[in-house]
């Protein structure tokens, strides 16, 4: 179905009201659990609500019922079969994206000072295995064959993750310590979409960056995914580029434009980069991730958030980006080169899922045929989740 509407253009009075306003369906849920006091009911459910095609429990509040039966389906304009043409991206370089994501897509976001300070007066500035956790597993049930149909689960995490969301405006905008006149609503629709810019148009500049190829096509098809995402997630479709090429144009003007430094995105930053330390053993590679995300990300950003420099990392850094170019350009021949590229964004993304819960199991869960087929190109970093019923209680 065509999609109608024009895209929103940063600096447009459509734009800036996009600072003000925030997801008014799942706002209304929250307001009527906390004055009803049914939170922990909910929690309950929806902790073992995890399939699209799984019936909506019967045992939650009407308002809880009546949000998730309108936000169960993806817009009318979603074309599924683009959707999945992403799937062949994913499976080949899904790895390098959600490492690119962890590496590189985290710390820009905390170069947004607005977004940064939202996550402070949510006391996650000490949790950045959490923050990475929940993004994470985000991703990897966006890249299931069909993320939005039948048998995939990514349409409940999109659910719970818009709760979240309302539950964190709920309680910042009462906190006496926002101002809504000067900064608008917490998470606002401009934030929200600045994060869909950064995890999709930046996460391939990332792996561009680092030497993985990445097709224009490709590029079209991981950005349709994300819009279709942000579509579900509450985003008015007229504000997010129908293209790839408006998508880039928006974050050049929306969120790069943005950037720069605040005390909660170099304190984010900083805890950041000793989770990712602490995934590597001794001392002798201290500075290596810091190195790594400096190749991600640009240098103001990195500067701006106080990433550290190592003049001996940063050219193994560079030596290694300048092979894995040469060893992309020879991927199709070369089956070495290949095993080589992928164990590389294994070994990355196998390093957090263990490190993300601070050695207990691994919450993180790959996509079924996802990991089938990682497995059976001896890239996948983890061999699923944990048993149902086993799965760690969040701290």
């Amino acid at each position: 179905m065509p999609e109608t509407g024009k895209s929103t253009s940063a600096g447009s009075p459509a734009f800036e009201e996009l600072k003000f306003h925030g997801d008014p369906l799942a706002d209304a849920v929250i307001a009527d659990l906390v004055s009803s006091g049914k939170t922990e009911v909910v929690n309950e459910v929806l902790a073992h609500f995890r399939d699209n095609d799984q019936p909506i429990p019967e045992n939650l509040p009407e308002a809880v019922r009546r949000y998730l039966v309108a936000t169960d389906v993806p817009p009318e304009w979603a074309d599924l079969d683009r959707v999945a043409d992403a799937y062949e991206f994913f499976v080949d370089d899904g790895v390098h994206v959600a490492s690119v994501l962890s590496f590189g897509a985290m710390v820009n976001c905390y170069a947004q000072p607005r977004p940064s300070r939202v996550l402070s007066l949510t006391h996650r500035l000490n949790q950045p295995h959490r923050r990475l956790s929940e993004t994470s597993q985000f991703v990897l049930n966006m890249m299931g064959p069909a993320p939005f149909g039948s048998g995939g689960g990514f349409v409940p995490t999109i659910q719970k993750t818009r709760l979240i969301h309302a539950a964190v405006r709920y309680f910042i905008a009462r906190s006496g310590e926002w101002d809504a006149a000067a900064d608008g609503v917490p998470l606002c629709q401009q934030d929200m979409l600045g994060a869909l810019l950064i995890f999709s148009v930046q996460v391939i500049d990332g792996m561009r960056r680092i030497g993985i190829t990445v097709t224009e096509r490709e590029a079209e098809d991981y950005y349709y995914v994300w819009r279709v995402t942000g579509a579900m997630l509450g985003i008015p479709a007229d504000a997010m580029p129908e293209t790839l090429a408006g998508a880039r144009e928006l974050n050049a003007e929306l969120v790069e434009a943005t950037y720069g430094p605040s005390a909660e995105g170099i304190e984010l930053t900083r805890n950041l980069l000793r989770l990712y330390e602490g995934m590597i053993p001794g001392k002798a590679f201290d500075g290596v991730a810091a190195a790594v995300v400096r190749q991600v990300v640009t240098p103001e950003v990195a500067d701006w958030l106080e990433v550290p420099r190592s003049r001996g990392w940063s050219r193994v850094v560079g030596a290694g980006t300048r092979l894995m170019q040469l060893l992309e350009r020879s991927e199709g021949r070369s089956r070495t080169a290949t095993a080589v590229l992928d164990k590389a964004g294994s070994l990355l993304l196998g390093g957090s899922v263990r490190t993300l819960t601070n050695g207990q199991p691994t919450a993180l869960n790959i996509p079924a045929d996802l990991r089938e087929k990682w497995l059976a190109a001896g890239v996948c970093p983890a061999r699923g989740g944990p048993a149902p019923g086993t799965e760690p209680k969040p701290r």
